[in-house]
């Protein structure tokens, strides 16, 4: 597999496969409400690896990357701090908070939009990849959960069955996830002209640019300038609505349809 420090497969049938056509997703406020490292780093003080004055720290920097989006400062910061934190875990032991994460944090946020719009992919045979800076070990139960072809994440370094506190390459991060994006199209055999890729960050235009339908969801400021500028689909399930009406091509646009719909019906209750 390519760049196999970040590649994990999930196995799953399709209907017939839409031969060199894939989409790739991120997952922080793209797949799912805010980021899903802060969950990690939530959990681990659950089980007692820092103080309340380092849990109040990563709440912090949660609520501001939902209110203002990705700052790779407070990313970095809560990455390092878990990294060092995570130190002398066993492989077991993430696995199984990875589980639990998913469970307990970050299934109750995945955006009902964006999900629809990543089984419409699997539906008409399409493969689809969570390509993320998200822990692998995470990143692979989102993808499990849901049904996804595989996920690409960030791989911290494991030795002798436990992790030690150091990463394997670097954070899958803004031009990384292009390059392993490429790599994985390769050895795929994808045609990236006719795959999509989904972001809510200005840090990832290098892989929405080489792909064929590039999506904005929940963008920033940046991105969202870029994707008006460039004539991008834009997708805001924040407010339950879509903030551009330039739509997919036909075979995506009952799955975003149905997304909208089940985002604006969050905001106003449940239904009957």
């Amino acid at each position: 597999m390519p760049e196999e420090k970040y590649v994990a497969v999930v196995t799953r049938p399709v209907a017939a496969p839409q031969h060199g056509e894939a989409a790739f997703f991120d997952v922080d406020n793209t797949l799912m409400k805010g980021a899903s490292l802060f969950h990690v780093a939530r959990k681990m003080h659950q089980r007692g690896a820092f103080t309340i004055p380092q849990a109040a720290g990563f709440a912090w920097k949660q609520f501001m990357f939902v209110l203002r989006g990705e700052n790779m400062d407070d990313v970095h910061a809560v990455r390092d701090s878990a990294l060092t934190l995570a130190s002398g875990f066993t492989v077991e032991d993430v696995e199984a908070l990875g589980e639990e994460v998913y469970d307990e944090m970050i299934e109750s946020r995945i955006w009902p939009g964006a999900k629809a719009l990543a089984e419409q992919h699997l539906r008409v045979g399409r493969r689809v990849w969570l390509v993320t800076a998200t822990p692998i070990e995470v990143a692979t139960v989102i993808a499990t959960r849901l049904g996804l072809t595989g996920a690409l994440g960030t791989v911290g370094e494991i030795l002798d069955g436990s992790y030690t506190g150091r990463l394997v390459g670097d954070i899958l991060h803004g031009p990384a996830k292009a390059v392993a994006v490429k790599e994985i199209a390769r050895v795929e055999g994808l045609d990236l002209n006719r795959c999509w890729a989904y972001s809510d960050s200005h840090n990832d235009i290098p892989l929405l640019s080489m792909v064929g339908h590039p999506v904005a969801i929940n963008p920033d400021s940046r991105l969202r300038r870029h994707a008006r500028e460039h004539n991008w689909p834009v997708y805001d399930f924040r407010s339950g609505r879509r903030a551009a009406t330039l739509g997919l091509k036909a075979a995506t646009v009952g799955g975003a349809i149905y997304g909208l719909w089940r985002g604006f019906s969050r905001f106003r209750g449940p239904t009957r």
